[in-house]
């Protein structure tokens, strides 16, 4: 994905995922209007073809836990998709726990531009934006 990718995270509550869910229960990821139209910039840039969406995930590591992860991909078994308008989402069902309800956004700002996370389910992020705990 483009180089220099900037995310930053807010977290609202303190609320860490059962160990049994039923995922289906469980709210989407969404996007801003904002978030959209730069995902639309970014996949015509790149020149991908149908079948290729954002993928939002978490991955172990950074320095509170987990991070977060955004590239684009294609359709994996279990994954829950989301469609913005054309803009395909996928967020697998290991990750979907962590960051169910989950909005992404994009904002300029004088620190730069990026992408940035408002977890509702994280208690606890670092001071880089990127990572968090659940």
């Amino acid at each position: 994905m483009a180089e220099g990718l900037h995310i930053e995270h807010h977290a609202h509550a303190e609320q860490a995922p059962a160990e049994k869910i039923d995922a289906a229960s469980l709210p989407d990821v969404k996007l801003t209007p904002t978030a959209i139209e730069m995902v639309r910039k970014m996949y015509a840039k790149e020149g991908l073809g149908a079948g290729y969406g954002m993928r939002i995930g978490v991955v172990g590591g950074g320095c509170s836990g987990f991070q977060y992860s955004l590239k684009f991909d294609t359709l994996k078994e279990g994954d829950r998709v989301t469609d913005f308008g054309g803009v395909l989402v996928y967020v697998d069902e290991i990750s979907l726990p962590y960051i169910a309800g989950t909005t992404l956004d994009y904002v300029e700002g004088l620190h730069g531009a990026g992408f940035r996370f408002d977890n509702p389910r994280a208690s606890r992020t670092c001071g880089c934006g990127s990572s968090f705990s659940a």
